[in-house]
């Protein structure tokens, strides 16, 4: 990866959103400096947004809830638009879904109604594209820790992710990636202390 050019590459402070355009070829690589900190993400088609990362396609394809390296992620159309290329954390959740101030007064109590949450930050991401709420699925949580038990519940549970720990995704097609660092301090997903991750995008080839 060292002789690809860098085409961008910032630091996304704790809580905060980061929409940008993917193109074909080029792979995203989000790295999580301070360690156990869920990263929530949209995938939309850059040429037709109606078109769109979907959780269930993506799961029903691979027979698998979680995204490892070589995972593809697939669109509502079934296509692939994007391929996890490497990973240095286990796995990635595909089903702990995006915080938002509803369910947080739902599941921690209407004194959090006040804080900011996953479904804010995609939409100050998306309107930069013309994405509205009406646009918001499923997402992908990268880093988050979500098991699923013998019996089908889930939990949100402290990360396995550590500082320094990375995944690439490379994209098949034009994307618009949507980005979440995630503010929840309610459960253990981001460890109780939202911290920044570092995003950047390599140009194709190489």
């Amino acid at each position: 990866m060292s002789d690809r050019a860098v085409m961008h590459d910032e630091v996304l402070e704790a809580r905060a959103a980061w929409a940008h355009l993917v193109r074909e070829g080029e792979t995203l690589r989000i790295v999580d400096l301070g360690g156990n900190q869920a990263v929530d993400c949209l995938f939309y088609d850059a040429a037709d947004p109606t078109e769109r990362y979907s959780a269930a396609d993506t799961i029903a394809a691979q027979r698998n809830i979680f995204l490892v390296a070589g995972s593809e992620l697939r669109s509502n159309e079934g296509r692939v638009m994007l391929t996890v290329t490497a990973t240095t954390c286990a796995f990635h959740d595909t089903i702990g879904g995006a915080c938002s101030r509803e369910s947080n007064t739902l599941r921690y109590g209407r004194h959090t109604l006040h804080q900011h949450a996953c479904v804010d930050n995609f939409l100050a991401a998306g309107a930069r594209f013309g994405l509205t709420k009406r646009d918001l699925v499923s997402n992908i949580n990268w880093f988050m820790n979500v098991p699923v038990g013998a019996d089908g519940t889930l939990g949100i549970v402290d990360g396995i992710s550590a500082p320094g720990l990375y995944v690439d995704v490379h994209a098949e097609r034009d994307v618009i990636a949507l980005i979440s660092n995630c503010p929840q301090v309610n459960n253990p997903c981001n460890g109780f202390d939202p911290t920044p991750v570092q995003l950047t995008v390599l140009a194709a080839g190489g």
